[in-house]
């Protein structure tokens, strides 16, 4: 009875950090765009500091009319926000917070973290190809040439952590995790962070998306929460891959004074921060520049650093 109810005190922390974290960093970006970007209108809602602007933004969501185009396959076009939203819970259910702080212990975790995480894309191709419009296609077909050429780097970075820590396991990887690290895997984590925030096609990576071209891409013809969903999945993607690099590069709660779990939030935040501040400062990548970033930039540089901590092995061994 005491596992049953220590498993289930785990799953409702999980899904409340699930529906609580994407919407704090959801309102700090419209702050933090606000402020860099002398944008208005998210300073205003509610008064003080505009702090009702999501309030707002979900009150909006939830009143617009659900509408199916009339060729869409029903069935698909419906599925598809909950097939780009369930992998990252399921992602979160083994990401460690702090020691024995997490849902579920895995002997292969950061396997298992990459291959669902590569799921969360088929939910674009769904909405793509359900949707019966050709721009939704196109956005469909360029979010599927993205993952797959960023997904290689993003393994390989992982990769170099977990023959550094000589386990697959997140907490493990922790465990091991050591401040020399910092130095000895920093390519490796430049490589994984800029290869995620690709894999959630995230600015400067959003050409799937480009709202200025191609009108939201895969999400052209979604309306009220079904969009809100995609939305949803759009920053807690966010958690997730700045969760994956606190604590595969960034020594998740280990820290100086602070508990473990503060330490793993701070830095969560921090690069959290530094996603809505990339997303200001720079303009979006053409496909020609996309795929170049990937396989002339990102895969050489993975694939050295995972050379280097071979070496470093080998030598230290």
């Amino acid at each position: 009875m005491a596992e049953v109810l220590d498993v289930a005190l785990r799953l409702v922390v999980i899904v409340i950090a699930f529906l609580t974290l994407p919407l704090i960093v959801g309102q700090t970006e419209h702050k933090a765009m606000a402020h860099m970007q002398s944008r208005l209108g998210p300073m205003y809602a509610g008064g003080f500091h505009g702090w009702a602007q999501l309030i707002a933004d979900g009150v909006k969501f939830v009143q617009k009319e659900d509408v199916i185009p009339a060729a869409a396959d029903r069935r698909v076009f419906a599925l598809a926000p909950a097939v780009g939203l369930l992998p990252y819970l399921i992602v979160m259910i083994v990401i460690p917070v702090g020691p024995g702080l997490f849902g579920a212990d895995l002997d292969v975790g950061l396997f298992f973290v990459l291959a669902v995480m590569g799921v969360g894309v088929l939910g674009s191709i769904m909405a793509g190809w359900s949707s019966a419009n050709k721009y939704s296609v196109l956005g469909g077909m360029r979010a599927a040439a993205q993952l797959m050429s960023y997904e290689l780097p993003l393994v390989l970075a992982a990769s170099s952590v977990a023959m550094a820590a000589g386990t697959l396991s997140l907490p493990g990887i922790v465990e091991a995790w050591r401040w020399w690290w910092l130095p000895w895997q920093a390519v490796g984590a430049v490589v994984f962070f800029v290869a995620g925030l690709a894999e959630l096609r995230r600015p400067p990576f959003d050409m799937p998306i480009a709202d200025s071209e191609i009108i939201m891409g895969p999400m052209t013809e979604y309306t009220g929460i079904r969009f809100a969903l995609f939305m949803l999945a759009e920053y807690v993607g966010i958690v997730v891959v700045s969760a994956l690099t606190t604590v595969l590069f960034l020594g998740g709660w280990n820290g100086p004074l602070l508990p473990g779990p503060v330490w793993t939030l701070i830095k969560i935040f921090a690069l959290a921060f530094v996603v809505i501040w990339i997303r200001v400062s720079f303009p979006r990548l053409r496909a020609d520049q996309l795929q170049k970033l990937a396989w002339v930039g990102l895969v050489p540089l993975a694939l050295f650093q995972l050379a280097l901590t071979g070496v470093v092995k080998v030598l230290a061994g």
